[in-house]
């Protein structure tokens, strides 16, 4: 049964009518912002959140963000929501160039209202400008009630709540085609060491058994990150990998050479890779949303993406566990680690207090929004783990079975690595190594590069 629990905030502003826009608020505080007016959503069922800001007809909320199309369809029709209960209008901005360019524009004076900002490190780059507005207390009660202090903690920054959680995705899957699988007698792997079997028995049958694309833009080589952090997670545990991400071990440690080598045998093995693109080199030039795409022509087998890439796969294609394609967990490497999960997600900052801004973001961190986001995202390929979301809303199975994953309370999860790095390593060293990583150069100088780069 579909739930929306309301949170209702008690501003003292709104039941005096003080006119509170335009006053700048202290940057180190989340005073909230109203206008004139009685909101147009009074009344209106799942406006409740978000009359406390008054009228905000006429205004406009600018929103700058690294999703682009196809997947930018469903944010801009889950905003109609917004409009209806507030009178403001969004205008959504679309980037691949978007982690450099955010930089640029704060610095120069043309920050966005919102960015979606989908690195906790790039967030507290962003704060060290100055320019960041804390989280308004509506937005930080909803955070609260609606995701684990883990989350709420990733949007942090020297004890000051700025960002809210917004999608989320989980990154170990495999994709494959269980039709394809079914008519050649392959199984699904259930350790590495099979899937590097089953690698080889489809090499040996005339298939390359991997796609694998990793072109983003200035972001080009993030696809191959989440892979080392996937085996790094499984091969020495989750505390190891909190200690690399936090640089408490070197990036060089020899425990992660292991890792990306194990990486390696995959990726850089010309028997098993490009299928549909070419050899090992075309990884490099080849966009991350066409990497799988080959499995649907046969050319390849498997390729290793995270849930969100669902949204690439053509309108119409059949994503079951018997149909033209799904996912399966990404195996073990071993049995004392468990079985982690690596994920990732999307941020809301602000960079302007208006009250139009602060209705926004209190919008995009309620379960209000998260249900309306996956009624309008009917092909699949979007999940939250905001616990107010009715899973029963999601359209196929890979969207249910990741957002069950992240509200199972025993899931041992963890966070992008190089999303909470530094931004100059995260979205910077790391991406650029390991582009020249795949295109000839070996582990150890690659990851040695990185240490060199990590901030003083």
């Amino acid at each position: 049964m579909r739930s929306r629990k309301i949170r209702h905030a008690t501003i003292a502003a709104i039941a005096t009518g003080i006119v509170l826009a335009g006053c700048a608020s202290d940057p180190a505080s989340n005073e909230v912002q109203t206008a004139e007016g009685t909101s147009p959503g009074e009344g209106v069922e799942g406006c409740e959140d978000l009359t406390q800001f008054g009228d905000l007809t006429g205004t406009e909320v600018s929103v700058y963000t690294s999703i682009i199309a196809p997947e930018d369809a469903a944010h801009k029709a889950s905003y109609e929501k917004f409009t209806e209960c507030t009178g403001a209008e969004v205008a959504y901005e679309g980037s691949n160039q978007f982690e450099t360019q955010l930089i640029v524009r704060v610095r120069g004076g043309n920050a966005p209202d919102i960015a979606y900002v989908p690195q906790p490190g790039l967030l507290g780059t962003l704060v060290d400008t100055g320019s960041v507005v804390p989280a308004p207390e509506p937005t930080a009660d909803n955070v609260d009630e609606w995701w684990g202090e883990d989350w709420k903690g990733y949007g942090t920054v020297d004890d000051t709540f700025y960002a809210a959680p917004l999608g989320a995705n989980v990154k170990s899957f495999v994709w494959y085609s269980p039709k394809m699988f079914q008519e050649n007698g392959w199984e699904v792997p259930e350790t590495w060491d099979d899937m590097v079997a089953l690698s080889e028995d489809i090499a040996a049958s005339g298939t390359k058994p991997w796609c694998v694309g990793i072109e983003s833009g200035e972001g080009t080589g993030w696809v191959l990150t989440d892979w080392l952090e996937d085996a790094l997670l499984r091969d020495a545990g989750p505390d190891v990998y909190d200690q690399w991400v936090e640089h408490e071990i070197p990036f060089d440690d020899p425990q992660v050479v292991e890792s990306l080598d194990r990486v390696g045998d995959i990726v850089k093995n010309p028997d098993f890779v490009n299928g549909g693109h070419g050899d090992v080199n075309s990884i490099a030039t080849t966009t991350f949303q066409d990497g799988g795409l080959p499995i649907l022509k046969g050319d390849c087998a498997m390729h290793r993406q995270a849930s969100f890439y669902a949204a690439q796969w053509p309108e119409g294609t059949d994503i079951s566990e018997d149909g033209k394609i799904f996912a399966f967990y990404l195996p073990t490497t071993n049995e004392d680690n468990g079985r982690p999960v690596l994920g990732g997600g999307e941020f809301t900052v602000a960079f302007d207090d208006r009250p139009e801004v602060q209705a926004f973001q209190t919008y995009l961190s309620s379960d209000v929004w998260a249900n309306e986001k996956a009624e309008a995202t009917p092909d699949g390929g979007w999940v939250s783990a905001n616990t107010g979301l009715d899973v029963e809303l999601l359209n196929n199975p890979i969207d249910r079975l990741s957002a069950e994953t992240f509200q199972d309370p025993e899931a041992v999860f963890r966070f992008d690595g190089s999303d909470q790095m530094p931004s100059a390593v995260g979205a910077g060293s790391f991406w650029k190594e390991m582009t020249s990583w795949v295109t000839g150069d070996d582990s150890e100088a690659v990851l040695a590069n990185i240490e060199d780069s990590w901030p003083n």
